[in-house]
């Protein structure tokens, strides 16, 4: 009897379409790639369900990993080199068989070597590379590794540990060079890498120091050192981003360059003193990271139509506002990818640059140097210029700069600290620039902020209450939310997604803003003209099962 192909099995369980085979068939020919695999590749069916569907082929049972907890003990028994080289996962002991969730149970070689290492039989199950290789990076955490470099360094307690009276900089750059404190940074830095840390925190508390790492804008404890290794532990940070390491009682700022699996890491160090020593907040930019489209921001089909439209405008100004951590520079990035083409000279002007784009000619201020934002726009000018991006107008001087940019046919791009879309026009008044200008060069602006997505593995429907319908304002049988897994560390949540705002200044707002109409008045016209506001924007998404109301409320509610 011939065994049914991926395929059969996907189509006769409702996943795929027969259309959808016929179509991937050619691809599949052409780049040498199994249609399973370009369906997964193409978002047709999720590597969940293509995993269940090879289980019945391989005749192995599929598990879920986000339904186990794997045990502590037997994640010892498997090195994690040994884990990641195979792509398995030990889940539990009984006796002497250990099940291990694998991406090939068939792999021969694979199964004898995991064997001969841990001194167990190995019984193999299937589970998705994708769940793997992130219950790897979760249960290979940090935390036992630092353990035993912390242990390493308590053997050399005595020439290692350094008193609060001991700021001679050559002992502290002496300890800052050991091997275990550079280790344990470099497992600190690695792992935030790993868990789609954006900053790492160290911070000084009165017997100890704590480690936080900020994850979809929340932030999580890690683990605690103990106190004797702080002054060691921030005294390599230091080094490494060439800050004077006998400084304690000012602030300093820093950066240093690692490369982790090929991609280009910027960290950017700041230091502070509190009373009980020198707390540290590390900014993670990776500047290889793929840059999204627009498509992938979170627009609705009609928003991310509008914004299109405006970013393809000849001239005039889009400001993007909302505030610090709103992933403003990440719209503007992608703007600036969608419109970027051979014809077209792009210049940014940014505090910091965070990212590489390319052909596109990027800079950085320098105000010690005397180049700061207006200074810098005014020389950008000079270079025949199609499209600016300038980081952020911040004072009359760069926003008079920039309208005169616009009025002289270059599309600017920027942004702005305001709650909503129409006080971005309100700022711009505030900073002394004249109404006329103002409705003559400004075109749309887009306020938006980032909400956590509810984890696609634990997601659940449940019935809302009336009370809870009512302060939402909708109408909805069933709402979602996350229970809490292994997958999205028992938070109910994993990634995050913009809500977005867009004001298109029309003839009509224009002579609005020329008569200083008031930005609740500009908004309630605008309104009136369809634009959804960011609450409105991301109950859509509550509706949809993208995001929980409570994220909704928490970032849209008056500030």
């Amino acid at each position: 009897m011939t065994k049914k192909t991926i395929e059969q099995i996907l189509l006769k369980r409702s996943l795929i379409t027969q259309e959808q085979i016929d179509k991937m068939k050619e691809d599949s020919k052409r780049k040498g790639i199994p249609v399973g695999r370009l369906l997964v590749k193409a978002g047709v069916v999720s590597e969940d369900d293509y995993t269940q569907a090879f289980s019945e082929i391989l005749e192995v049972p599929y598990i879920d990993l986000s339904n186990y907890l794997v045990d502590a003990e037997t994640l010892k028994l498997i090195p994690e080199s040994m884990a990641r080289k195979y792509k398995i996962i030990p889940i539990f002991k009984i006796g002497n068989a250990m099940t291990v969730a694998m991406v090939n149970p068939k792999d021969i070689m694979g199964i004898d070597d995991l064997s001969r290492v841990s001194k167990c039989d190995i019984e193999p199950v299937l589970a998705s590379e994708g769940a793997i290789l992130g219950a790897i990076d979760q249960y290979y955490g940090v935390q036992g590794s630092v353990d035993e470099v912390i242990k390493d360094i308590d053997k050399e307690k005595k020439k290692d540990v350094v008193t609060e009276g001991e700021l001679d900089s050559e002992k502290l750059a002496e300890i800052a060079d050991k091997a275990p404190i550079i280790k344990l940074v470099n497992l600190i830095i690695i792992q935030a890498i790993k868990d789609r840390a954006s900053d790492i925190h160290i911070e000084p508390q009165e017997d100890t120091l704590k480690v936080r790492f900020r994850v979809d804008g929340i932030l999580h404890e890690v683990f605690s050192p103990p106190k004797h290794l702080e002054l060691a532990l921030l005294s390599r940070i230091k080094v490494l981003s060439r800050i004077d390491i006998s400084e304690k009682r000012k602030p300093q700022d820093g950066r240093f360059n690692i490369k982790v699996e090929n991609r280009d890491i910027d960290l950017r160090v700041s230091t502070f003193p509190t009373i009980y020593g020198e707390n540290i907040v590390i900014r993670i930019l990776d500047k290889g990271a793929i840059l999204l489209g627009l498509d992938m921001l979170g627009f609705s089909a009609s928003g991310q139509k509008e914004f299109d439209a405006l970013i393809r405008h000849p001239y005039g100004i889009i400001l993007v506002t909302g505030p610090t951590g709103s992933g403003k520079t990440t719209t503007l990035y992608s703007a600036l990818s969608t419109i970027d083409s051979e014809e077209k000279n792009i210049i940014t002007i940014e505090d910091p640059v965070e990212y590489h784009l390319g052909r596109i000619r990027q800079s950085q201020i320098n105000p010690k140097a005397g180049f700061g934002f207006a200074s810098g726009l005014r020389s950008i000018l000079r270079q025949d210029p199609d499209i600016i991006m300038v980081g952020e107008i911040r004072d009359r001087e760069t926003a008079e700069i920039s309208v005169q940019a616009a009025l002289t046919g270059h599309l600017v791009l920027s942004t702005l600290h305001t709650n909503d879309a129409s006080g971005a026009l309100a700022r711009l008044l505030d900073m002394e620039v004249e109404p006329f200008l103002i409705s003559s060069s400004v075109i749309g602006i887009l306020a938006q902020r980032l909400v956590r997505k509810i984890c696609e593995k634990c997601k659940e429907s449940f019935t809302p209450s009336e009370e809870i319908l009512k302060g939402l304002g909708v109408e909805a049988k069933e709402l979602f939310r996350g229970k809490g897994c292994n997958t999205c560390r028992d938070t109910g949540y994993k990634g995050r997604v913009g809500i977005f705002e867009l004001l298109v200044v029309t003839e009509e707002i224009r002579k609005m803003i020329v008569d200083r109409a008031s930005s609740d008045l500009i908004k309630n016209k605008a309104l009136q003209m369809g634009m959804k506001t960011l609450r409105d924007d991301g109950l859509d998404k509550v509706l949809k099962g993208i995001t929980t109301a409570e994220e909704v409320i928490k970032a849209t509610q008056e500030k």
